[in-house]
């Protein structure tokens, strides 16, 4: 803990430019879909599609992802950076409980993300799950924790809220198959982008701040 402290007193943005660095994820996703076969659908298929590393039929959907190894990449370094970003971002805050329990939670994402890049959904197909539901739920509950204790803006607080519920009621009709006609790949995308987008928000958020700190 000694080593991350002096390196958030030494480069306090690190954190923060960790979490904006997730963006990542939703360029990869862009670049691997192009070369997806057939062309990729973004209601029918899911994000997981893109990292199977096989082409044919998987769960009634056809499925074939050149690129598989890049997607697959992708999600083990969101993880990375979630974890690594979430542990020097707590460092230089106060917490309360309820705080410190909303990383604890975020943190368990970061797990579950590098399970979804390690394990593809055609492979361990338990520890795939299982690593995806680390994600939707750690995840969403705790950054909905956060965003509610956080030393930030109302307005961003009342974001941060909304948009973790409807992630949250995404992902628990995502379990029972249920898509109101969205379709799955839709559902699943409710369920998993507000984190993301969230922590992009949050390390910008907190860029910004610290280096309003260092210029005064």
């Amino acid at each position: 803990m000694q080593l991350i402290d002096k390196m958030n007193k030494k480069h306090p943005n690190c954190g923060p430019i960790l979490y904006i660095s997730s963006i990542q994820y939703f360029i990869v996703q862009l670049l691997v879909g192009l070369k997806f076969s057939p062309n990729y659908n973004l209601a029918k298929n899911t994000i997981s599609d893109l990292g199977n590393t096989k082409c044919g039929i998987y769960d009634l959907r056809s499925v074939c992802s050149p690129e598989h190894t890049l997607m697959n990449i992708s999600f083990i370094i969101l993880g990375i950076t979630l974890l690594a970003g979430t542990t020097l971002i707590y460092r230089q805050l106060e917490h309360t409980k309820y705080t410190h329990i909303g990383f604890i939670l975020f943190t368990l994402s970061g797990v579950g993300v590098i399970l979804v890049g390690l394990f593809p959904e055609n492979t361990i197909t338990f520890l795939h799950g299982f690593g995806a539901t680390l994600s939707f739920l750690c995840g969403n509950i705790g950054f909905i924790m956060l965003g509610l204790h956080l030393n930030i803006s109302e307005k961003f607080k009342h974001i941060s809220v909304a948009f973790g519920l409807i992630a949250l009621g995404a992902f628990g009709l995502f379990l029972i198959n249920e898509n109101i006609t969205l379709g799955e790949g839709t559902m699943e995308r409710i369920a998993a982008y507000p984190q993301t987008i969230w922590m992009i928000s949050v390390g910008i958020y907190f860029y910004i701040k610290n280096r309003s700190k260092l210029i005064k």
